[in-house]
């Protein structure tokens, strides 16, 4: 667990804390500020609640049962049920990751003082992320609209000390026996306050965030494997010049431009297209890769923006309002955010693909300018490099499936009530799973793309400073270079895990200096 602490305060997150929260174990703290905006807020509901009349969420059924006025004896009981009800997820099991991210989010919506909730439940939250207690939550449960109601409901249940959670130490255990074991009294639910906790965004959101982190990472050291594979072919790197891409100013165009042209610095490789075959223009997945690159950065940008203001929201239904009312609202309608997370699926296909058009350029001797087919050692005898890209194409292959969109799905429920819903979370899976498809699908394009520049070192031209930078990272990686045919599965896996972590990034930027 890290030791860093997370302060949570009224006025929403930041991305950087979701994801220190969510994958290095950060504590977190209740502000000050806070607490009195749960404390304020609360004695407006329990106001409320003393009335007669009827208030959504406070003294009413929920969903399409909100006609009905629940008396004073029953609401405990009525809270409780909404939240053992709707935790009726199925499926596998999701990340620990996600579900610290969907409680650690759920807690900012709380502690905003717009929720009606007591202190003493946002700090039993809070305590429960602190001792490491991962709610178990299934795959499948939520449309994207009243929020993420049964991955939530799980969440909401380990409060309760009901249900199933993992400990710190991976095993699951009844989650009564968890939070006893850290000395945390479950709690128990009052007016509102089950409804408050199931009623957001914050798993789309949480996998946004995380997939924007990951994809950050990806897009970056997929510059640097475009720039590698146009060392490779003999491409040439005037198509980077800044002044081409200053006059049509995309930025995420200038900035990957700028990216490979750093990594390419120094190179003895690139600008002999014309020494013995030539050619006029290099093919565009080689040519072109900053336009495809950059635009992908862009979208991403956008997505970050959507993320940002989700991050600052407080989202539930009913909210209570600073002077006091308390409205129903659709806020927790999850459009926004499933509508970035489909798009981020689609630039993440289209990186993927361009990718494998440039690692089957190197491995086919008829376009590869002079290399041995498949990078082969003895062809014909060796395959090299071959089914490499087999694999690779049957990860673009489902990324294309991954990118058609969940959100132009709707599936009505609650008996005609919820009757158009976002399928954000659904987006959020699949864009997990595209996520982890593009980091190999990159690696495999840097396994081959090395290999091809030592291929060309061995002639006795001279690779970039940076390119030697990547290459001798990744082989102390374990992902060996050029020879007679192995078993190529530990190398691929060893080239995943040195894209996944960054490594690829760090191994080249003390020679080009920081990469955007």
């Amino acid at each position: 667990m890290d030791m860093h602490t997370v302060v949570v305060g009224t006025s929403g997150t930041t991305a950087d804390d979701v994801v220190a929260v969510a994958r290095h174990g950060a504590r977190v703290e209740l502000s000050t500020a806070a607490v009195d905006a749960l404390a304020a807020s609360r004695l407006i509901v329990d106001a409320l609640a003393a009335k007669p009349e009827p208030v959504y969420g406070v003294s009413t059924g929920f969903g399409a049962l909100a006609s009905r006025h629940i008396s004073t004896e029953l609401r405990a009981q009525l809270q409780r049920n909404i939240v053992r009800s709707h935790a009726a997820g199925m499926g596998p099991r999701v990340e620990r990751e996600v579900v610290r991210a969907l409680m650690f989010l759920r807690l900012k919506t709380v502690a905003s003082g717009h929720t009606g909730v007591r202190p003493e439940v946002a700090q039993t939250m809070a305590d429960v992320l602190n001792a490491g207690i991962t709610p178990v939550v299934h795959e499948y449960g939520s449309l994207g609209c009243s929020g993420d109601l049964a991955p939530l409901s799980h969440c909401a249940l380990t409060l309760m000390g009901e249900g199933e959670a993992e400990g710190p130490d991976g095993t699951v255990r009844p989650a009564g026996e968890l939070l006893a074991a850290h000395g945390i009294t479950p709690v128990e639910l009052r007016e509102k306050e089950g409804l408050a906790l199931l009623n957001g965004t914050d798993g789309m959101l949480g996998m946004l965030v995380m997939a924007l982190a990951d994809l950050r990472n990806l897009y970056t050291s997929a510059d640097i494997t475009a720039a590698l594979s146009l060392e490779a072919l003999l491409g040439t790197e005037k198509v980077l010049a800044p002044e081409l891409h200053a006059i049509r100013p995309h930025p995420g165009q200038g900035v990957s431009a700028d990216n490979m042209l750093r990594v390419l610095a120094g190179s003895g490789l690139t600008g002999h297209h014309q020494d013995d075959a030539p050619r006029v223009q290099d093919a565009y997945s080689v040519r072109c890769a900053p336009q495809v690159n950059g635009a992908g950065r862009d979208t991403l940008d956008y997505a970050a923006v959507v993320a940002g203001r989700e991050l600052a929201s407080a989202v539930d239904n009913p909210v209570v309002l600073p002077d006091g009312r308390v409205e129903s609202n659709g806020n927790f309608h999850g459009a926004p955010v499933a509508y970035v997370l489909d798009f981020l699926a689609i630039v993440a296909a289209d990186l993927g693909s361009i990718c494998e058009r440039r690692t089957d350029r190197l491995l086919d001797k008829h376009r590869s300018h002079g290399l041995p087919p498949f990078l082969a050692d003895d062809a014909g005898v060796d395959s090299g490099l071959m089914i490499a890209q087999y694999t690779q194409a049957a990860l673009v292959s489902e990324m294309k499936r991954l990118a058609v969109p969940a959100s132009a799905d709707s599936i009505p429920s609650s008996a005609m009530q919820e009757d158009h819903v976002s399928m954000g979370w659904s987006a959020a899976r699949k864009l997990r799973t595209a996520v982890d498809n593009l980091t190999r699908i990159v690696a495999v394009e840097l396994y081959a793309a090395t290999r091809a520049v030592e291929l060309r070192a061995a002639e006795g031209l001279v690779p970039a400073p940076a390119s030697q930078a990547a290459v001798a990272a990744l082989r102390a990686a374990g992902a060996e270079g050029p020879g007679p045919d192995r078993f190529l599965a530990p190398d691929l896996a060893a080239a995943d895990t040195f894209v996944r972590e960054g490594r690829l990034v760090a191994a080249v930027e003390p020679v080009t200096g920081p990469l955007a």
